[in-house]
């Protein structure tokens, strides 16, 4: 699992590296986050573990595949993370915006789901 999440890091999208280089170094109001990382048998695009928020960036690929990624939200939020899910194209057009809903998440745990 390890080595498949790390050819991830190493793979990552564009986006994944637009969101990445402002979360990175503790770089959205001190929270550290992590890229590409297990949690069970799933692997989180990004995670601030402190919190329990858990960031997802989905492509095209993820209107198809809304099932399977309805079940795996809810075996990570039966082990108390909260999930955003975010459009690629959002991370493009609305960095700004998307930053502001991860960091409000990050002190309102009310916070959870996909945000379009």
């Amino acid at each position: 699992m390890n080595d498949f999440a790390r050819k991830l890091r190493t793979n990552a999208t564009g986006p994944e590296r637009i969101l990445w280089s402002r979360l990175r170094k503790r770089g959205l109001g001190g929270f550290r986050f992590r890229r590409q990382r297990p949690i069970g048998p799933y692997i989180c695009d990004f995670v601030c573990l402190s919190e329990k928020v858990i960031v997802e960036l989905d492509g095209s690929q993820h209107a198809q595949q809304s099932e399977y990624d309805m079940r795996r939200d809810t075996i990570l939020r039966s082990n108390g993370f909260r999930i955003l899910r975010f459009w690629n194209g959002d991370v493009v057009n609305h960095l700004d915006v998307v930053l502001e809903t991860i960091y409000t998440a990050l002190f309102r745990e009310e916070i959870d789901g996909r945000f379009d």
